[in-house]
C-alpha cells in the first residue's frame, strides 16, 4: 500500500486544525470564564514574585503556557516575542507560565528557565507554575497555548498564536493578534477558540 508522505500531508492538516474552533475539553476554561486563581504568586526569572492580577494591566492580560524545550515553542518563538510586545505596547499585560512540573531536573528547572529568558531577550513574565496549579485551573494542556483576558478580567480569547504552528511561512491567520485588535475596539471578538498544536504539558 502506497504511504503518505507525513510532512507535506501533515502540515496543512495542522494549519486547518489551528483555525477552525473545536470542541473544549472537558475542564477547559469557558470563554467569559474570569481570570482563575489571580492571587496565586509565582515567581519570575527575576526573582521577582509576581500573581496573575498583579501582572493584568488597564486592557487586559496576556497568559501563554510555555517551556524550554518544545520544538513548538522553538518554531514560534519569534512569533511569541513579537506578539507579546505587541500586546504590552497595547496596555494588556503578559506573564508566561511554564507548568512543565515533570521536567524540573532537567530542561525546565527554574536556572534552565532563567537562562532561556535571557538567551531569548525576554521583556516580559516567564514565571514558574509550581505543581501544575495554574496550568490545572486554565485546563492548559500543550506549550505553546494563549489566553486573553479583556479590561474585566474575562476570557476572550484561548488557542493558538496562529493557523500555522509548525511553520512561520505559512501563516494566514493571526489568530492572537486579530482577538488584541478586536478586544481593544470594544468588538466581539470572531475566533474565540482555536486548537492549541504543541508538546503536552508535563504534570509532575
Amino acid at each position: 500500500m502506497k504511504k503518505l508522505s507525513f510532512p507535506g500531508f501533515f502540515l496543512p492538516v495542522l494549519a486547518l486544525l489551528s483555525f477552525y474552533p473545536y470542541r473544549l475539553s472537558e475542564g477547559s476554561l469557558p470563554i467569559g470564564a474570569p481570570l482563575p486563581k489571580a492571587e496565586v504568586v509565582v515567581k519570575d526569572v527575576s526573582g521577582k514574585s509576581i500573581s496573575l492580577a498583579a501582572a493584568k494591566q488597564e486592557n487586559g492580560l496576556l497568559v501563554m503556557f510555555t517551556c524550554n524545550t518544545c520544538p513548538y515553542v522553538i518554531r514560534n518563538q519569534g512569533r511569541t516575542k513579537e506578539v507579546c510586545a505587541y500586546a504590552a505596547n497595547r496596555k494588556v499585560g503578559v506573564i508566561l507560565l511554564n507548568a512543565n512540573e515533570g521536567d524540573r531536573e532537567s530542561g525546565n528547572s527554574f536556572s534552565a528557565m532563567q537562562s532561556y529568558a535571557k538567551g531569548q531577550n525576554y521583556q516580559m513574565y516567564y514565571a514558574m507554575d509550581n505543581n501544575s496549579v495554574l496550568a490545572d485551573a486554565f485546563g492548559a494542556s500543550r506549550t505553546p497555548e494563549c489566553y486573553l483576558f479583556d479590561k474585566d478580567g474575562k476570557l476572550v480569547y484561548h488557542g493558538a498564536i496562529d493557523d500555522s504552528p509548525g511553520d512561520a511561512g505559512q501563516v494566514r491567520r493571526r489568530h492572537l493578534q486579530n482577538a488584541i485588535d478586536e478586544m481593544l475596539s470594544g468588538k466581539e471578538v470572531t475566533v474565540k477558540e482555536t486548537r492549541s498544536v504543541g508538546c503536552s504539558i508535563k504534570r509532575a
